[in-house]
């Protein structure tokens, strides 16, 4: 028997590669002699680099560089086997877990770390970039990436302007004649799992401000800021940016990098599942189990999970999901392809008791799955020697 173990991260708990080996120790408890295929899965935040890496093989590195409020912080990337292909997480240099809550506020953080992850990766010769953009601290709508990279920003006096949320609202005009010329020999691809737009009501601040810190006045001055972006984008570049699916994911970060480096955004699960190859690797599998800290009506909607239930279904595998919690709408999923969903949380116990016992939370439930699979493998075999776990 071939089970194949895929789940995103548990944010705020663990990366999908220690989900992989918690599920996985469940698994041996019940039986010791199945065929496991540990895959870990990202759409573009915390465990991106881990999920390609693991796949494709390569090297980490790791880097000094300014954090979201330009300290100087040991940040790392990847470097696949090929030694030109860079795998980066903005999270790991701009991210809001770099920040403690009472220092989040998106007026005066920076993509700066960003811009010296690839900056460093250019150095050594890379020339495709993989980057994932989930996780981010900021809404300087990428200018703080773009002038590690030696773009320049003014104000209408010609000073160079700060490169953060509030530095936009003093932004007049733009210049890429500094940039480093070996960006053009790149190709750049994004891990983005949001659609939104740049600005308005459904764009990088309203949407996303809050949670990086910013209050209501805040939202709208940082919202006034990535409008003003894009007008002077459009006017000094050629560029529109405001409207592109995904534009104002981390921060206004997905427009910066289309307008600045001429990046392509992409579904993270989608790009993710062709470069690792996913769909071969669960080939010939009877059974997949994924999972997130939450499943919910939201999965649906470009998640991982989403993700590898769509491809499971092709091939006609049962796919079982293991969450911290199970919210409204997951019944959605059953017509996608989802079997069977379980929680960990196996007794009444406050978040934080839950949150420090995943691990061992998640190899019960795996070892409970799995007992369950097999004892309906023998009752109810198909043509595969596997079974259909029953909704």
């Amino acid at each position: 028997m071939k089970i194949i173990i895929a789940p995103d991260s548990f944010k705020g708990s663990l990366t999908s590669s220690q989900v992989c080996a918690a599920i996985k120790k469940g698994i041996r408890k019940a039986d010791e002699n199945i065929d496991i295929v540990s895959i870990p899965m990202a759409d573009g935040g915390e465990g991106t680099v881990d999920a390609l890496m693991n796949s494709l093989g390569g090297s980490k590195i790791q880097v000094w560089v300014k954090d979201p409020l330009f300290r100087r912080i040991k940040a790392q990337y990847g470097i696949l086997e090929d030694g030109k292909t860079a795998v980066i997480e903005m999270a790991s240099a701009s991210g809001l877990a770099l920040l403690s809550l009472k220092e989040r506020n998106p007026m005066n953080t920076t993509t700066y770390g960003t811009g010296e992850l690839i900056k460093d990766a250019l150095d050594r010769g890379c020339r495709n970039f993989i980057i994932g953009i989930g996780g981010s601290a900021t809404n300087d709508g990428g200018i703080g990436m773009a002038a590690a990279l030696g773009a320049k920003f003014y104000d209408r006096e010609k000073n160079t302007i700060e490169l953060t949320g509030s530095g936009l609202l003093k932004l007049d005009s733009i210049d890429l004649s500094q940039l480093v010329p070996r960006v053009k020999e790149c190709n750049f691809r994004i891990f983005c799992d949001v659609e939104n737009p740049l600005y308005g009501i459904k764009g990088a601040a309203y949407v996303y401000g809050r949670q990086k810190g910013a209050d209501d006045d805040m939202i709208e001055r940082l919202d006034m800021g990535l409008r003003r972006l894009s007008e002077i984008i459009e006017r000094d570049l050629g560029k529109s940016v405001a409207s592109i699916p995904g534009a104002g994911a981390a921060g206004g970060l997905g427009a910066g990098l289309v307008a600045f480096l001429n990046a392509k955004l992409e579904k993270g699960i989608d790009l993710l599942m062709e470069t690792i190859g996913f769909e071969e690797q669960i080939k010939d599998a009877d059974l997949i189990i994924t999972g997130e800290g939450k499943m919910d009506e939201q999965t649906k909607y470009g998640k991982t999970i989403f993700g590898i239930i769509k491809a499971a279904k092709k091939q006609g595998i049962p796919v079982v999901g293991i969450c911290g919690s199970i919210g409204d709408g997951v019944e959605e999923l059953y017509t996608e392809g989802l079997n069977s969903v379980f929680s960990i949380v196996n007794r009444p116990m406050p978040l934080w008791q839950s949150i420090e016992q995943t691990s061992e939370l998640l190899t019960s439930t795996a070892e409970n799955v799995i007992r369950l699979f097999l004892k309906a493998s023998k009752a109810y075999p198909n043509t595969r020697g596997t079974t259909y776990l029953p909704h």
